[in-house]
């Protein structure tokens, strides 16, 4: 983790934590960092962040950040009487995941959502497109939080935000699983409407990923204007290889920087 945290207690992880175990959300990362003194004399502002899209070939990168009043989640009805808990969306049914994005905004104290489009993100790859859609979400939060709470080993935010990385985290903050729902299903139906602009790409169903539809689709038809042009693809696709973009290497990492 870059050194982001200045003297600020509870950001670096505890070494139980750095084990990557997989275990339910709840509180456990939030009640750590609150619990550490912080000078302020009040509780601090909490912001879970989750990403998702960055792997893509197609559409944006989607950035959420959450923040919770630390009571206790919402469950949605899985079968019979069984409940499902709010985790990370890739543990979730499409259909649970819908379920939550309608009761989250209702009950979170405030998210917001950022993006950054493939032009960009071939502009200046994809770290700092990832830093500027997440940028976006803090800053259109309520109120600015004091930590900022990131799945993944990397601190892809830096100075000015304390950040506290987590593994898994998406499993382990109800904060960032929230984040997490909410940047998958928007996401998602962004590009199910692409779909609909661009058939046979298959983007309802891959949501830009890799998918043998959206490959066929890329040789026969080439790229659409929400496709990646700096994406290593294509290299593979000789009759639309003249219109991969060429980034200055100084300006980023690009689709290599995968975190």
């Amino acid at each position: 983790m870059t050194d982001s945290t200045g003297a600020f207690p509870g950001l670096v992880p505890s070494p139980a934590a750095a084990t990557g175990v997989a275990r339910a959300a709840g509180y456990e990362i939030e009640e750590e960092l609150r619990a550490a003194p912080s000078g302020s004399g009040r509780p601090l502002v909490i912001a879970g962040v989750d990403e998702v899209g960055r792997g893509a070939w197609a559409g944006p990168v989607v950035v959420c950040a959450a923040v919770t009043d630390l009571s206790p989640p919402p469950v949605v009805p899985g079968r019979g009487k069984k409940a499902i808990a709010l985790t990370d969306s890739k543990l979730l049914t499409e259909a649970h995941r819908e379920s939550f994005a309608g009761i989250l905004p209702g009950w979170l104290a405030g998210h917001a959502i950022g993006a950054a489009g493939p032009e960009e993100i071939d502009e200046v790859g994809m770290t700092a497109a990832l830093r500027r859609a997440a940028v976006r979400a803090l800053e259109s939060l309520p109120v600015r939080p004091d930590v900022v709470i990131l799945d993944g080993k990397h601190d892809f935010l830096s100075r000015p935000w304390r950040v506290r990385c987590e593994v898994k985290a998406d499993q382990r903050s109800v904060t960032v699983a929230a984040a997490s729902v909410l940047a998958k299903v928007h996401r998602d139906r962004l590009m199910a409407e692409l779909d609909g602009e661009f058939p046979g790409y298959g983007f309802a169903d891959s949501a830009g990923y890799p998918s043998p539809v959206h490959q066929k689709a890329l040789e026969e038809h080439g790229p659409t204007p929400h496709h990646r042009l700096s994406w290593s693809y294509l290299d593979d696709l000789p009759r639309w290889r003249h219109m991969k973009k060429h980034r200055d290497p100084l300006a980023g990492e690009g689709q290599l920087s995968l975190l």
